[in-house]
């Protein structure tokens, strides 16, 4: 592998909000409009708001993959909306990528790139 000069990479900035048809009676504890953001590997909600824990294991597999630059063909580009996993909450959770942000690997992790 080549001698890496630069060890910075880039992540999109998400927010993930909770999406439901109007009117509709959302199980959840969530409500419309409620939202975390993921900025690197950090998670901030609101101050006064939470989420279920079973809608945020819904989606947290999701969250690595969708802060990465993807191919305009891959579902992982297009496909944004996470069903509730209780089926009878008609909410999603919609992934929004914002900006991109800046990271090096030498302050994210303690493993050496390879120099070769």
């Amino acid at each position: 592998m080549a001698a890496v000069a630069d060890d910075s990479f880039e992540l999109y900035d998400l927010r993930v909000e909770v999406t439901a048809p109007e009117g509709a009676k959302i199980y959840c504890g969530a409500k419309v409009g409620d939202y975390f953001e993921l900025k690197g590997e950090m998670l901030y909600l609101p101050p006064g708001q939470g989420i279920s824990i079973y809608s945020l294991a819904a989606v947290l597999p999701l969250l690595a993959a969708k802060q990465r630059e993807t191919h305009p063909n891959d579902w992982m580009s297009t496909d944004a909306e996470i069903a509730c996993p209780d089926p009878n909450c008609p909410s999603r959770l919609r992934i929004i990528r914002g900006p991109k942000r800046r990271f090096r690997h030498s302050e994210t992790t303690a493993v050496k790139l390879d120099k070769d």
